[in-house]
């Protein structure tokens, strides 16, 4: 593993669940940084515990428990679990991609057995472990203040506050990773419409070094760029990959919220478009363009192959 770079703080425990590539990672960055962490994953390969019962009983009052699940069920399930094995002080951190809208419901949940709640946007992927995680924290003051020496520890080296936010109450650390994750969509689609248009031409004749030559010094260099030039390094016509693209979640509740807010983001609206429409073999809307083309112009069409 590179070498890591960490804030230092006073050791703390953490119980964290859910170790799959980011949790992973998480737990390994945080052990660099001196502190006690108990990991729970169903796969008991990568477990500390067997359980998340025994998660619990393995920390320390009052707790502080991560969690890294998918968002949906997994979480609310995870958060119905706690909520019946801590105890009053506790807290609870929800650093998946869950819908803002969901924290209001952990939040009161864990309100009854007097269990504090703080949601995290986490951004970094696999390379976090290295390099840190960007962080965004909804919650109480008191409560972000409570679990800082674990934000210290994942986030970049450097200001604190180039790699950790309080964004604002419960939900809004949510918000603040959704409204991010939509941005980085409409960021993707630009530079992969780049390629394409590059790759077209008969003008450019070595379209990854053009790409790397954009690395230092312009205007659209980021960390995004240097990780399309190293796709390209290891795959230099991505031919090994389908144009089949999946979203996760937070580029359609960007558009949604865009729509309730009547704030226009055509750039993020457009670039989740172009995600459906890779997976689309023939697209229907294409079929009933062509076939109004030839109705009303006689232009010439391309007849199935089925």
């Amino acid at each position: 593993m590179p070498e890591i770079r960490f804030a230092k703080g006073d050791p703390v425990q953490l119980g964290l669940v859910g170790l799959g590539k980011m949790g992973f990672n998480m737990r390994e960055r945080l052990r660099a940084a001196g502190h006690d962490i108990v990991g729970y994953d169903r796969n008991q390969d990568v477990s500390d515990v067997a359980s998340i019962d025994e998660l619990v009983s393995r920390l320390s009052g009052p707790r502080v428990v991560w969690i890294m699940v998918p968002h949906g069920d997994p979480t609310r399930q995870t958060i119905e679990q706690l909520a019946g094995l801590l105890a009053a002080g506790d807290l609870v951190i929800e650093g998946g991609n869950s819908k803002y809208t969901e924290d209001q419901r952990n939040a009161a949940l864990l309100a009854e057995h007097g269990i504090k709640y703080l949601d995290v946007g986490v951004s970094g992927g696999v390379w976090g472990a290295a390099n840190g995680y960007g962080l965004m924290a909804g919650g109480d003051a008191e409560d972000v203040e409570r679990a800082m020496p674990i934000f210290d520890a994942l986030r970049p080296e450097g200001p604190r506050d180039e790699g950790f936010a309080h964004a604002g109450p419960v939900g809004a650390g949510h918000y603040a990773k959704m409204v991010h994750n939509g941005i980085e969509y409409g960021l993707m689609q630009a530079y992969a419409e780049g390629f394409e248009l590059l790759a077209a031409s008969d003008v450019v004749t070595d379209v990854p070094a053009t790409i790397k030559a954009w690395s230092r010094g312009t205007v659209v260099r980021s960390w995004l760029l240097d990780l399309l030039v190293r796709a390209l390094e290891e795959d230099p016509e991505l031919s090994e990959l389908r144009g089949w693209v999946s979203d996760s979640g937070e580029g359609r509740w960007t558009v949604e919220e865009s729509i309730n807010n009547a704030v226009p983001t055509p750039v993020i609206t457009a670039s989740l478009f172009a995600r459906f429409s890779s997976r689309q073999d023939d697209s229907p809307a294409m079929k009933a363009v062509a076939a109004l083309r030839n109705q009303f112009g006689g232009h010439s069409v391309q007849k199935s192959e089925g």
